[in-house]
């Protein structure tokens, strides 16, 4: 067990290492440099997470509300009601508030009575939250950022009732988990713009706005896969529900409806409704991100109403953005597809093998899990991309070629309270460079090992490294095991000697986090869909320039999810609520098979869990039959 200073030191130095990593992007090494205090008058925004009162109570009702048979079965909360039982008080408010006002901050209580947004300057934030806030800049980029030069610390009036400070720093910090095909493996020809039209599916009898063509592949091709045609027979277009999407860059809503009207879909005209929250979203590389979301998820439910909460992409305006989404309680379903690995949330970690319970500080995953169990309760639906790192999740940010690359998964989705979105390949057949052909004969656990096994083949080792480029999956070491997963077969506890180190050229290596093993902690992900670009979709995003295809990534996922739980609530007449505890009954109880919700995903691996006839951290309990689902879902 590691002392309370020694905890504190390797919390400084995570900090330090995992800030600099991140803003450097992949194979980053360098640390940012402190350019001493920030500008004192600067704006800036914060997010106080309060603590639940009668979280217990609040957790078995959540229960409750998912569970057939129940009185309170789909019957879920509004805002007001979760406030009132399980927010802070009218007096801890007052207290919290003075304190701000004392300060000179402005504080804004959210409906839900457990967040409050603040607003002020740097030096008043310091102040407020015993730290000095620095500014940064990173050895590698150049941008310049500010964050607190030392860890918060909260002052006696509010320790008893504030749970998490976030938002003091401006760093970005999460990533998008959607990819393309690098030009060493693409198969399939680009669009056009006028190319985008309907009747392009290769199969007869399928979704009329289908293509047929991996790497091309449209919301029709989704519904065509996962058996969700049968709900449009039905009338079944989303009509009456909202979804939301939370997301970190803002773009362009006239991209999504190019898309509906270019692959011929009919939708809900002026349906999208914008909230930026502290002040938004940028126009940038992740825009293209918010573009896929409403497309995948509007085009699934082409009848739904969406909002779309945009945020800056710092870890305090994520927070924020999730936040607002769930006190506002209009949208019934939510997604994300930004995240980043689990462990850069710890502030300190127990590294004697046996627990991680004991953190100090972890920082957001406290705070996105009081939010999520706000959702859970109000009956609000929630997905997250899963990561693209297959089951090695820093993979993606801090590369692999001075970093260690332990068997990490990706947050939120780790956060049991939220449905993770994983990925696989659906059959195709590939050549690469003029090599022969192969094939995916069955729906698989995406992970490009199978391509670099190709290459390795055919070719060659060396000519290619797509190490470890596939659906995230694996096991938390924060979450415990959740109860809807305690009788799942293939569910996994942490694999031993897993660690995140550095190897220093001039140093030689350095361990900086060792991960507990045999922890029995939260599987992930729940439910996958196709996500290899490989068999990939098309994407209409102007600031990508327009018209793309061979995109992939569980980004998709997240958002297909999103649009299927919105078409199950009109079939339902109510909100879905929390998807697990009743996917994984519905698995548990009923299995695969002809008249089951799921199908198993027995081939392929993330590069380290493998499909499997059950429950696997490459895939979750498999792909959907949407159609079964919802037949499942009505008869309860």
């Amino acid at each position: 067990m590691l002392a309370k200073l020694h905890q504190k030191a390797l919390a400084a130095s995570l900090a330090l290492l995992f800030a600099g990593a991140a803003s450097a992007g992949q194979g980053g090494t360098q640390s940012a440099v402190d350019l001493g205090l920030a500008a004192s008058s600067q704006p800036a925004n914060a997010t106080l997470i309060l603590k639940l009162r009668n979280e217990a109570q609040l957790e078995n009702l959540i229960r409750q509300t998912v569970t057939p048979g129940n009185p309170n079965y789909h019957r879920f909360l509004t805002t007001r009601q979760f406030a009132e039982r399980f927010g802070a008080t009218d007096r801890q408010i007052a207290n919290v508030q003075a304190y701000l006002k004392k300060q000179g901050l402005r504080g804004e209580v959210l409906d839900n009575r457990m967040v409050i947004r603040v607003q002020g300057t740097l030096a008043q934030m310091g102040q407020a939250f015993g730290t000095s806030i620095h500014t940064f800049r990173d050895a590698d980029s150049g941008r310049t950022f500010h964050r607190p030069a030392r860890p918060v610390a909260l002052p006696a009036a509010l320790a008893g009732t504030v749970s998490v400070v976030s938002g003091l720093s401006n760093e970005h910090q999460y990533v998008s988990h959607r990819i393309g095909t690098p030009k060493l493996l693409s198969t399939t020809t680009t669009f056009a713009p006028q190319a985008l039209q309907p009747n392009l599916r290769a199969a007869p009898n399928g979704n009329p706005t289908a293509t047929g063509v991996p790497g091309n592949y449209t919301v029709g091709d989704v519904a065509d896969l996962y058996n969700i045609n049968p709900l449009y027979d039905r009338g079944v277009t989303g009509k009456g529900s909202t979804i939301g999407i939370v997301t970190l860059s803002n773009f362009y809503p006239e991209d999504a409806q190019a898309y509906w009207d270019g692959i011929g879909l009919a939708t809900k005209p002026h349906r999208i409704t914008q909230v930026h929250v502290n002040g938004g979203g940028a126009f940038d590389g992740g825009s293209g991100e918010t573009s896929l979301d409403v497309e995948q998820s509007g085009g699934l439910a082409p009848k739904a109403n969406i909002i779309v909460y945009d945020a800056p992409n710092t870890s305090g305006d994520f927070v924020a953005a999730f936040a607002q989404a769930v006190s506002d309680n209009c949208a019934d379903s939510i997604s994300t597809s930004w995240g980043l690995p689990e462990i850069y949330n710890f502030a300190a970690l127990n590294v004697d093998g046996a627990s991680v319970t004991d953190t100090t500080d972890v920082g957001n995953l406290r705070a996105f899990h009081q939010v999520f169990l706000e959702a859970a309760v109000q009956g609000q639906s929630i997905f997250a991309a899963s990561g693209d790192s297959g089951a090695y999740d820093t993979v993606r940010s801090l590369g692999h070629d001075q970093w260690s690359a332990p068997l990490t998964v990706d947050s939120p989705a780790s956060d049991p309270y939220m449905t993770a979105a994983g990925g696989t390949t659906v059959p195709y057949s590939f050549s690469f460079s003029g090599g022969p052909v192969g094939s995916i004969e069955r729906e698989s656990v995406w992970g490009w090992d199978y391509i670099q096994d190709y290459f390795d083949t055919n070719f060659g080792p060396g000519l290619i490294d797509l190490f470890a480029t596939g659906g995230g999956g694996g096991v938390s070491v924060y979450w415990h095991e959740p109860v809807y997963q305690w009788f799942t077969h293939g569910i996994r506890t942490s694999e031993k000697h897993q660690a995140l180190t550095f190897d220093d050229p001039q140093a030689g290596p350095t361990t900086l986090l060792k991960l507990p093993g045999h922890f029995r902690g939260r599987n992930v992900p729940d439910i996958s869909l196709n996500a290899d670009p490989e068999t990939g979709y098309i994407v209409v995003s102007t600031v990508d320039g327009g018209v793309i295809n061979s995109i992939g990534g569980t980004s998709f996922v997240a958002p297909q999810l999103n649009g299927i739980s919105a078409l199950l609530t009109q079939s339902l007449g109510h909100r879905v609520g929390f998807w697990n505890p009743q996917v994984y009954f519905l698995q548990n109880v009923f299995g695969y098979g002809k008249y089951s919700a799921f199908n198993s995903v027995r081939d392929g691996d993330n590069w380290f869990y493998y499909g499997k006839p059950h429950y696997t951290p490459g895939a979750g309990i498999g792909t959907l039959n949407v159609a079964n689902l919802d037949a499942f879902l009505r008869a309860f």
